[in-house]
Formats: C-alpha cells, structure tokens, sequence
C-alpha cells in the first residue's frame, strides 16, 4: 500500500467515525416524542384504586404481565419480594404473606395470584381497559 493509499484510508476512517460519532450525539440530544403506551393509564388507574403488584424478577409470569402493560409498567405500585441473589424473600413480603409470585394486591385486602387477565383487574378495580384493545392473554384467575 503506498502513501497516498494509507492517507486517503485514514481519512475514510476519520469520515466514518466523526459520522457515527455524530449520530450517537445527536439520537441522544434529539426530542424524542413521548407516546402513550397503551395501558398507561389503566396502570395509573390500577395504581390509584390501590393495586400493588409483588413479584420476583426471576418469575416468568412477572415478567411475561410487565412486557403486557409495556411502558405502562412504570405507573404500576411494584414491590420486588425476591432477595438479589434470588434465593429468598425480603421481610417486607415475608411479612405481607406473600407465597407466590405474581401476586397482585387490592384496596379491599383481596388477592389475586399468577397470571391475571387485565379483564380481571378492570373487574376488580372499576378501571376502565382502552377502548378497541383486546386483553393480553393471560390466564382468568
């Protein structure tokens, strides 16, 4: 490879990685458009009527209910009742009684345990589901 070469090389590499260098900066600082997730507010609502989710973030079926309700999620009351390292449970539950996860808490002191249907927590709570959205599938309790 001779000079001209290796120059016109090195400054292909340069180009390319100011333009990618450039497109991290400027996805980070653009606006980004907050859009609704589309069980946001049925989560605020959850939330508001005194549903509070414990779960385990070794649990399938948690994890399988918090990707349904999507950004919603983050309007949920969660507790985490699994200790970090997975083999046991925080006082806090040990104390609520909690016994298996998902368990999904209620105003009125009632349970509902594993996967729920969001029709169920509609039922529960008076919290109305969007309109024209059909409910994740998950097993009626």
């Amino acid at each position: 490879m001779n000079n001209l070469q290796r120059h016109t090389l090195s400054w292909a590499i340069i180009i390319v990685g100011l333009l990618i260098l450039g497109f991290i900066i400027w996805s980070q600082i653009s606006p980004k458009q907050q859009v609704p997730g589309r069980y946001d507010s049925f989560a605020s609502c959850l939330t508001e009527k005194g549903m509070v989710f414990y779960g385990a973030f070794w649990c399938p079926h948690c994890q399988k209910i918090k990707r349904e309700f999507g950004s919603g999620m983050k309007n949920i009351k969660y507790v985490e009742c699994s200790t970090p390292d997975g083999r046991g449970q925080i006082k806090f539950c040990a104390d609520k009684k909690i016994e298996g996860y998902p368990t999904f808490e209620f105003a009125d002191g009632s349970r509902l345990i594993g996967e729920v249907a969001f029709s169920k927590f509609a039922e529960k709570t008076g919290c109305p589901l969007p309109d024209n959205i059909s409910t994740p599938s998950t097993t009626q309790q």
